[in-house]
C-alpha cells in the first residue's frame, strides 16, 4: 500500500459508513418510535455535526497532521455506529447523530486536505479517482447492509461487521496516510472569499443538484411521471453508476482534455440532463437525463479540490474546510429548498430552478478560468 491506495481507502470509509448509516435509519427510526416530523429534525443533528467539525479540520490537521485526524474521526465513527441502532430515546439519538455527524466532517474535509497534498506530491491528476472510491463506499455500504439483512443478520449485526470492515480498513491505511498537513498560517477559521468562494458556490450548487436527484427522483418519477413504484429507484441507480464510472475514470479524462473543458462540458451534460426529465415521458428518456446529470456532475467538484491546491485568496488549511462546509449545506438545503419550491409551484418547475443553476456553474467556471487560468495539469 502507498499514500495514494491508503487516500482511496479513507474516501471508501467515507462512502461506506454515509450509506450504511441510510440503512440504518428505519430501524433507528423504530426503534426511538419518532414521527417523521421528529426524525427530520433528529437527521439535521447529523448534518449539524459535520458542519461544526468541519471548520476543526484544517486548524487540527495543521497541529497533528492528516494521519491522527483521519484515524481519530474514524474511531469517533466506529464508536457511534453500532449505537445508532440500540439508541431507543430520540434525545440519546440525536447526541449519537451528532457525534457520528462530528466523525463524518472531521473525516471529510481531512481526507481532501491528504487527497490536495498527496495529487502535488504525485503532480498528476488523481482527484477524481479519490471521489470515485467515495461513491463506490456508498454503493458497497448500501449493498453489504442489505445482502447481510437479507441473509438473516440483525441490522446490530450487520452494523458490527461493517464496523469491523471499517477498522481493517483504517489500520492497513494508518502506515501511509500523511504525518503532516498544510503549516498552520493566517486563522483557524475564514469566511471563504476571493476564487475560493467562487470554488465554494460552484460545489453548493453541484452537491445541491445530487442532493435533489437522492431525495426527489423517486419521488418524481412515481407521482409527476407516473412511473410503477417499483420502478422509482431506476433514476437514483442510473445517475449513481454515471458518477461513479465518470469519476473514476475521471484522471484520464482530464490528463486529455484539460479542467475547465471537464467541468464545462459537464455543466452542459447536467443541464441537458434536466432539461430532459422535465420535458421527456418516456422512462427510456428520463433515465438518460439521470445518466447525464450524473456524468455531468461527477468530476465538478473534484476538479473543485484540486485548484484549491492551487489559488491563492486564502491558506489551504482554511480553503478547504470553507468549500466542503458550502457544499455540504449545499446537500443539507438543497432538498429542502426543491420541497418548497414545488409546494408553492411544483415539482417539474424545481427542476427548471436547478437546471438554471447547472448554468450559473457554466459561467461561474469561464470567470474562474480568466482569474486562475485552469488547466489539465494537476
Amino acid at each position: 500500500m502507498n499514500e495514494k491506495i491508503a487516500t482511496r481507502c479513507v474516501f471508501f470509509i467515507a462512502g461506506l459508513a454515509t450509506s450504511s448509516w441510510a440503512a440504518m435509519v428505519p430501524f433507528a427510526k423504530m426503534n426511538t418510535g419518532v414521527n417523521d416530523a421528529l426524525l427530520g429534525v433528529l437527521l439535521l443533528c447529523l448534518g449539524g455535526g459535520a458542519i461544526i467539525s468541519m471548520p476543526l479540520a484544517g486548524l487540527l490537521s495543521s497541529r497533528f497532521g492528516c494521519r491522527k485526524v483521519i484515524t481519530c474521526a474514524v474511531i469517533i465513527i466506529l464508536l457511534s455506529m453500532p449505537f445508532l441502532i440500540l439508541a431507543n430515546n430520540p434525545i440519546i439519538l440525536g447526541l449519537l447523530l451528532l457525534m457520528f455527524g462530528v466523525g463524518i466532517g472531521l473525516t471529510d474535509c481531512t481526507m481532501n486536505i491528504q487527497a490536495i497534498l498527496v495529487e502535488k506530491n504525485e503532480n498528476t491528476p488523481l482527484m477524481s479517482g479519490f471521489h470515485g472510491m467515495y461513491s463506490v463506499g456508498g454503493i458497497a455500504g448500501a449493498g453489504l447492509m442489505t445482502s447481510l439483512m437479507s441473509l438473516g443478520f440483525s441490522i446490530f449485526t450487520s452494523t458490527l461487521m461493517v464496523a469491523v470492515l471499517v477498522c481493517v480498513l483504517i489500520t492497513l491505511s494508518f502506515r501511509h496516510l500523511l504525518s503532516y498537513a498544510n503549516p498552520a498560517e493566517g486563522p483557524a477559521f475564514a469566511i471563504p472569499k476571493g476564487e475560493v468562494l467562487l470554488l465554494g458556490v460552484i460545489c453548493f450548487i453541484v452537491f445541491l443538484a445530487e442532493g435533489t436527484v437522492l431525495d426527489w427522483s423517486a419521488v418524481y418519477l412515481v407521482e409527476v411521471r407516473n412511473v410503477a413504484d417499483s420502478l422509482g429507484g431506476l433514476g437514483f441507480i442510473c445517475f449513481a453508476t454515471a458518477m461513479t464510472v465518470g469519476r473514476l475514470g475521471g484522471d484520464a479524462i482530464i490528463k486529455r482534455f484539460g479542467q475547465l473543458r471537464v467541468v464545462v462540458y459537464g455543466a452542459i451534460l447536467a443541464f441537458i440532463g434536466f432539461c430532459l426529465i422535465f420535458t421527456s415521458d418516456a422512462l427510456p428518456l428520463l433515465l438518460t437525463g439521470y445518466l447525464l446529470i450524473g456524468a455531468g456532475c461527477a468530476n465538478i467538484v473534484p476538479v473543485m479540490f484540486s485548484q484549491i491546491g492551487k489559488q491563492k485568496s486564502m491558506p489551504q488549511r482554511v480553503a478547504v474546510p470553507a468549500v466542503t462546509t458550502l457544499g455540504y449545506i449545499g446537500v443539507l438545503a438543497g432538498p429542502a429548498l426543491i420541497g418548497f419550491i414545488a409546494h408553492h409551484s411544483s415539482l417539474p418547475h424545481a427542476f427548471v430552478f436547478v437546471a438554471a443553476l447547472m448554468v450559473v456553474v457554466l459561467m461561474l467556471s469561464i470567470i474562474m478560468n480568466k482569474n486562475m487560468k485552469i488547466r489539465g495539469d494537476a
